[in-house]
């Protein structure tokens, strides 16, 4: 866990997200909280991950979300050598997607 970011005002924020109970809910909070930019940066980063773990290359991923071979390049050593965090949402999600089914 990277220790350069922990701090109470992180944990706060933390625990904001983790208070909010619908999809509808977050569009509410995160809005307030980021820029338009900054949710786009974000649901980018997350559409590349799981692009990545589809095998696609990068030019077919540069293609569908726009993304620079940077950022794709950032994500892709975040899911090789980060802490598993999008491994575990992508788990818990295809998890939830199966209960749903």
């Amino acid at each position: 866990m990277n220790k350069k970011i922990r701090n109470e005002a992180t944990d706060g924020l933390f625990r904001a997200i983790l208070n909010l109970n619908s999809l509808e809910e977050c569009y509410t909070f995160f809005e307030d909280v980021c820029t338009i930019n900054e949710i786009q940066s974000l649901s980018q980063r997350f559409e590349v991950a799981k692009l990545l773990r589809e095998k696609r290359t990068y030019l077919e991923i540069a293609e569908q979300t726009g993304a620079s071979t940077a950022t794709i390049s950032r994500v892709n050593r975040s899911l090789n050598y980060g802490n598993d965090g999008y491994d575990m949402v992508f788990r818990r999600m295809e998890q939830e997607d199966q209960e749903n089914k």
